[in-house]
């Protein structure tokens, strides 16, 4: 039987390619992991949006 791991929010903010998408895995307060796919031409307006507030 395999170990069972419990999920919890701790941990990295990773954001992966995987195939033609990009999987971005938050963790959110409270436990857990907030899960976003975007395609390459939706991460790049985050991006700049993301630039554009930490101004």
């Amino acid at each position: 039987m395999a170990a069972m791991k419990p999920r919890t929010g701790s941990g990295p903010m990773e954001a992966v390619e995987e195939s033609r998408k990009i999987v971005m895995r938050i963790p959110s307060d409270g436990g857990g992991r907030l899960v976003v796919e975007l395609n390459k031409e939706e991460a790049a307006e985050l991006g700049a949006l993301l630039l554009e507030a930490a101004k």
